[in-house]
């Protein structure tokens, strides 16, 4: 039987895979569970700094919950409702401490849009999809799509994804701000990699740090964010040195040449 999840570690990054390509990646109960293992075990990892979640083939990066298995199981569709990151493959992400780029390469519906929506950066290759059928399949999201879509693409653009179902092509999400870039199906992983190792030079400790930051003010007022960020950068920056500054600065700037 195949793994239902392929890790594969190099140069401090981790390239997660989900790997049911005959059922375009469905989130069984199975696979929600090894997800869970997988990022917890990547997170306690010191040699990953970075990890890319995508997909196996190129039809689906998830469609999310395994419709056949809520269909067929008594108390399956709990699972829309999950709590526990074994069950709830959006905390499983989040579990995470570290930048997790979503490598998109096919369509993401549904819990599968939830499930992308949880990682930190998407790329999208051509063949990347995005729908929200909540609605058409009679389930209300559970994972967060209800309230992050309209963060993130404006509450009028969700609205219309959410109250038909409609699909969402690759470059017109890439134009609505969902994805960083779109690439072809075979650069989407190089490009995801290249991506992954700027972030795996960035100290792993204020890495984690400064993505927590984020978060949080992501999900505060703004005025609650600032109030954060002051929290935060206060106690951090009283104990950086001058002469650690300088040292910082000096490799900026000679990385910087390199950037063009």
């Amino acid at each position: 039987m195949a793994e239902l999840i392929l890790t594969h570690i190099a140069d401090g990054i981790a390239t997660v895979t989900l790997n049911r390509p005959e059922a375009m990646n469905a989130l069984s109960k199975a696979l929600r569970h090894h997800l869970y293992e997988v990022m917890t075990a990547l997170d306690a990892d010191d040699t990953v700094r970075a990890v890319i979640l995508t997909g196996a083939g190129e039809r689906a990066f998830t469609a999310g919950l395994d419709l056949k298995e809520l269909g067929s199981e008594e108390g399956a569709l709990g699972a829309a409702n999950a709590e526990g990151a074994d069950e709830n493959p959006v905390k499983a992400i989040e579990t995470c401490r570290k930048p997790v780029i979503g490598a998109i390469n096919g369509v993401a519906i549904t819990g599968g849009f939830e499930v992308a929506l949880a990682c930190d950066v998407l790329i999208a290759s051509t063949n990347a999809r995005f729908a929200d059928t909540h609605a058409r399949v009679g389930i209300v999201p559970g994972w967060g799509l209800s309230q992050k879509l309209s963060r993130m693409i404006g509450i009028s653009r969700a609205k219309e994804l959410s109250f038909t179902g409609n699909f969402l092509d690759a470059k017109t999400a890439e134009h609505w701000g969902l994805v960083n870039r779109v690439v072809a199906p075979d650069e989407l992983l190089p490009e995801a990699r290249r991506l992954a190792a700027d972030m795996a030079s960035i100290d792993p400790a204020f890495l984690a740090q400064y993505k927590t930051l984020i978060d949080e003010g992501y999900a505060a007022s703004f005025d609650e964010g600032l109030a954060i960020e002051h929290r935060l950068s206060s106690a951090a920056n009283s104990a950086v040195s001058p002469e650690e500054v300088e040292a910082r600065r000096a490799a900026v700037q000679e990385r910087g040449r390199t950037q063009g």
